[in-house]
């Protein structure tokens, strides 16, 4: 019998490497604090009907890669039955060899269901039937113990209530699941009929009547404080490149009317309210001591046909070649000027930029907390092996990756927790080849603790997540 694909020392191709993995990374315990997780289905323990539903469903990662393999629609968001999806993606897999969803998938399947075989269209139908017998055993809360999840946040949009959370906080899982305050609709005046269906929502849930801006800073900022009150200490905004347009409450003021009157506002004027936005934005979080991330650099929704059909997040985006430079600095410095500017992490998705933003990082950092200012981890298109390594090059190179506070799944799938596995074994091998080439110490210890504290520690330091 061949040796599985799938096996202790997969990507570790030095002997410091599998030490550092096996005695220092494999046991930390995960802190997901970037995912795109249901809360719903957190806070109902939901019982997975099929491996369809698990793995398939919203995951554009997959799409993509069977759009390219040429499957039909049908058998990816269509109507066609669970199986026949699977069996469709099966038989995309092998055509996935040298892509990350080969190794994820893989991984995933061995990890959760002791699946070694590797998916391919005559081992389809055995794997579906093993997996689905497992689901009974592998509900939401399962999958978050079974990876030892201990802090988990998902991503909210302020104008939707907190009520799963606050169920969440009530079931006794032992995760600690929080809101991440993701206020990027209130930045699209540029599609009045949408956003003022927003403002209505927002209305809705914040209790308020919104005529003003004032009244739209109030109904946020309530919101703000109600996330905090369900222990939100994130927010995060996905730009194509950071607001930084000077921006006076009168000039808001008049753009706000405008578009609450349904009439289109000009690029310009999008981008000084939503200047004027993230400032305070930025100020609401430094108050409380909150973390803001900024994923920059997506080109979003570049099918229309598609879109128009499917709607957003269903696998139409890719990297933007944005200049990000000069606002970037423009808006950290308009927050540090004042002593406002909160604990933030940069997520780049040009890899052309990786220097760039952990070079801006450093322009920043005042002493007051260790690595206060991050270069996020691999992200979207980045996630994959080669891409972490270059994030993880790019931070020793220009900062301290000691201080790196580590990875995340940015996912919708329950079955990604495994990224961190994969994610921990990148970087224990990139160090053990240190070691071993003897451009690191040979010392398992000092090395070792390294590796915990990027795996685990140094996110539980940073991030001020209230005790259970």
């Amino acid at each position: 019998m061949s040796h599985p694909f799938i096996h202790e020392d997969f990507l570790l191709s030095n002997e410091p490497a599998r030490v550092l993995y096996h005695q220092y990374a494999a046991s930390q315990p995960i802190i997901d604090f970037h995912n795109h997780l249901s809360p719903a289905l957190i806070a109902g323990n939901h019982q997975f009907g099929d491996l369809a539903e698990l793995w398939l469903s919203g995951d554009h990662y997959k799409w993509r890669a069977m759009r390219t393999n040429g499957i039909a629609e049908r058998f990816i968001t269509g109507d066609a039955p669970p199986q026949e999806k699977f069996q469709a993606w099966a038989a995309t897999v092998p055509y996935t060899m040298r892509n990350p969803l080969y190794h994820w998938a893989h991984l995933e399947l061995a990890r959760h269901f002791g699946l070694t075989q590797l998916l391919n269209p005559e081992t389809a139908a055995t794997i579906w039937r093993e997996a689905n017998a497992q689901l009974p055993g592998l509900r939401v809360h399962d999958i978050l113990k079974r990876h030892h999840v201990q802090v988990l946040c998902t991503t909210d949009d302020p104008a939707e209530p907190l009520d799963h959370h606050q169920a969440v906080r009530q079931s006794g899982l032992p995760t600690r699941v929080y809101p991440t305050f993701r206020p990027d609709k209130a930045l699209q005046i540029r599609r009045p009929v949408a956003f003022n269906a927003w403002l209505e929502r927002l209305e809705q849930t914040a209790g308020t009547t919104i005529g003003t801006f004032d009244d739209l800073l109030n109904a946020l900022k309530k919101r703000h404080d109600d996330f905090h009150a369900a222990g939100c200490r994130l927010s995060d905004h996905g730009l194509e490149v950071c607001y930084a347009s000077p921006c006076s409450l009168g000039e808001a003021g008049r753009i706000f009317r405008a578009a609450r009157s349904r009439c289109e506002c000009s690029v310009e004027e999008q981008a000084v309210f939503a200047s004027f936005l993230m400032l305070e934005f930025g100020r609401w979080d430094a108050a409380k001591g909150w973390t803001k991330q900024l994923h920059l650099g997506a080109m979003r929704n570049n099918n229309s046909r598609l879109f128009g059909t499917l709607g957003p997040d269903t696998g139409f985006d890719s990297i933007g070649d944005f200049p990000q430079a000069r606002a970037l600095a423009a808006y950290l410095n308009a927050l540090d000027s004042t002593g406002e500017l909160p604990r933030v992490i940069l997520y780049n998705l040009n890899p052309a930029d990786n220097y760039l933003f952990a070079s801006m990082i450093g322009n920043f950092q005042d002493g007051s907390i260790a690595g206060k200012l991050q270069l996020g981890s691999g992200w979207w298109f980045l996630d994959q092996k080669e891409a972490m390594e270059w994030q993880i090059n790019a931070l020793s190179n220009l900062g301290l990756l000691r201080r790196f506070v580590g990875m995340i799944t940015d996912s919708r799938d329950f079955l990604s927790f495994p990224r961190h596995e994969y994610f921990r074994r990148v970087l224990c091998n990139l160090l053990g080849q240190g070691m071993a080439s003897g451009e690191l110490p040979d010392d398992p210890t000092l090395v070792g603790q390294m590796v915990k504290e990027i795996c685990f520690s140094n996110a539980r330091d940073y991030f001020s997540f209230p005790p259970r």
